[in-house]
């Protein structure tokens, strides 16, 4: 008999208009998770994948916000609670991928760059704070990046960004275990995506220099299944842990 280990609980995902937010969203509906999609521009992505995650059988709500700002992280947290009444599971997926080398990488690229993936996990953390703390089965989940424990050329940013997520990860199970909340950073590698942003520079430098040890590139829904995981009631003694997708790329 198929159970719903999510069922009657909530999760935001940020950035989950396409590629592995979108599937971490159909996961998580598939489990019996309420979805609140969360994009900054894709509207039309977005309300495709309501569509279709409500065709499953599920719910699903989609709030356009930049979530890097704290007055559109605060929105975000806010339609949760109005639409659904609780929040359960928040997984910080929002990035931007973007190459520039440190001689011609401007500030605000440097800051618009870490402001998305950082800046965000920061602030929707703490936006969905007390509403997390009411929850049976509280999670917190952040997308990290096989990169930044490998390194890549051209994405100092992107790496100092992602890294970052390890650090707020440990000081986020430390400060919120207590609170029976967990936290984890799930960390993605050489998965097959759709990189709009690298147009131009084709695949990111350490997807042609790591090769995988099963011999494939992996499935979104394969991280997805982790971060699935990491939300149930089979997971509630790990916190504090990056777990590395990436079928043997790199060995942490």
């Amino acid at each position: 008999m198929a159970t719903q280990p999510l069922k009657d609980h909530v999760a935001i995902i940020t950035g989950a208009a396409k590629n592995i937010g979108r599937e971490i969203a159909l996961e998580l509906a598939r489990e019996g998770a309420s979805v609140v999609i969360n994009a900054r521009t894709s509207l039309e992505e977005a309300n495709s994948l309501a569509q279709e995650i409500q065709n499953l059988g599920g719910n699903a709500y989609v709030h356009l916000a930049d979530v890097s700002q704290p007055e559109g992280s605060a929105s975000l947290i806010a339609a949760a609670i109005e639409q659904f009444g609780r929040i359960d599971i928040l997984v910080n997926n929002a990035a931007v991928r973007r190459h520039s080398s440190i001689e011609v990488l401007e500030l605000n690229e440097w800051r618009e760059v870490l402001g998305c993936i950082l800046d965000s996990a920061y602030l929707c953390s703490r936006a969905a704070l007390p509403y997390l703390r009411l929850s049976d089965m509280a999670s917190i989940i952040n997308i990290g990046g096989m990169s930044a424990h490998t390194g890549s050329k051209d994405r100092a940013h992107v790496l100092a960004a992602k890294a970052g997520l390890i650090g707020l990860t440990k000081g986020l199970a430390h400060d919120l275990g207590s609170s029976g909340i967990t936290v984890n950073c799930v960390v993605p590698g050489l998965i097959d995506t759709v990189r709009g942003e690298s147009a131009g520079h084709g695949s990111p430098e350490h997807h042609a220099k790591n090769k995988t040890l099963i011999g494939r590139r992996g499935d979104p829904k394969e991280v997805a299944y982790m971060v699935s995981f990491l939300s149930g009631p089979k997971a509630r003694y790990l916190t504090g842990q990056t777990m590395h997708v990436n079928g043997g790329a790199h060995l942490n």
